[in-house]
Formats: C-alpha cells, structure tokens, sequence
C-alpha cells in the first residue's frame, strides 16, 4: 500500500486567531492511541477549548474533544484525555522561557496528518485586549469595501 503524501486537514482553530497575537508557530507530533487515529481519519475533531501545559519537562495538550471512534470496542479512547506532545528539547525550552513571561500562553491552531502522520500546529501567543479585537475587525471590514469599490471600477459599473 502506498504511503499518504502531503497534508490532510482535519481540524482548525480559527478562534484563537481571533483572540490571540500568535508569536510563533511549532509542529508537534502526538501520542495517540489506534483508535484516536481512527477517528481522526474519519476528520472528527475539535481543539476550540483546547490549551497545551508545559509539567516536568513534557508538552501535554488538554482538552482537545476527538470522539470515541464509531466502530470501536471496549478499547476505545476517552474524547477528552490528555494527549502528550512530542517536540525537541530546544523548541520545548524556547517555549518554555516564552511562557513563564506574562501574559503568554501555548494554544493549538490545526490539526492534520503530515506524510501519514497526525501533526498538530501549537502557537506560542499573546491574549489580545476587546479593543484590539475591535480594531482587526475594522481593518478587514475597511480592506473588503476597498477591495469591492475596486472592482466595481474596474468592471465599469462605479464611474468616478
């Protein structure tokens, strides 16, 4: 059987886009169980509440609701276990000098399989304040009305 090639998207946190400044992006690998991956193949997953905690030298995701797989037995996994993370020393001290500074913290951003194999992206990030939120929001709202009176220049319909 051939290996999978490329990336397959399973799962998405747009949310934390929206409420965080993301710094910095990792790729971590998972310790899953089979029936987890299972269930990530049929692409049923959701990291909306999902944060990632840094104990005793070892990344550990909480949180993330992957449901019990459909055609599972008593084997099956728990939805909201925690799951450990696997990075290399340096990025996992880099994160970690990050977050003992204040006001950042460690939030999931995709979930997708790499060649075959289940990846999450984590984002070391700092908690956006309600005006800032408010001002991105302004500034897509103001690009979209340039962008729509733009094309309506161009297709002769706004003469000026």
């Amino acid at each position: 059987m051939a290996r999978e090639q490329g990336r397959k998207m399973i799962a998405q946190n747009r949310k934390a886009r929206h409420d965080f400044h993301i710094e910095d992006t990792f790729e971590a690998g998972m310790v899953l169980q089979g029936t987890e991956v299972k269930a990530l193949r049929a692409g049923r997953a959701n990291l909306a509440d999902g944060f990632v905690d840094i104990e005793n030298d070892e990344v550990w995701l909480h949180a993330v609701h992957i449901p019990e797989y459909a055609q599972g037995t008593w084997t099956n996994h728990a939805a909201r276990r925690k799951r450990k993370l696997l990075l290399h020393r340096a990025e996992i001290e880099k994160i970690e000098t990050k977050v003992s500074q204040k006001g950042y913290t460690i939030v999931p951003l995709a979930l997708y399989f790499s060649d075959g194999r289940a990846k999450i992206e984590i984002a070391l990030a700092k908690g956006k304040k309600s005006w800032d939120k408010r001002h991105a929001m302004a500034e897509r709202q103001a690009d979209r009305e340039k962008q729509q009176a733009l094309g309506r220049q161009l297709k002769g319909m706004d003469r000026v």
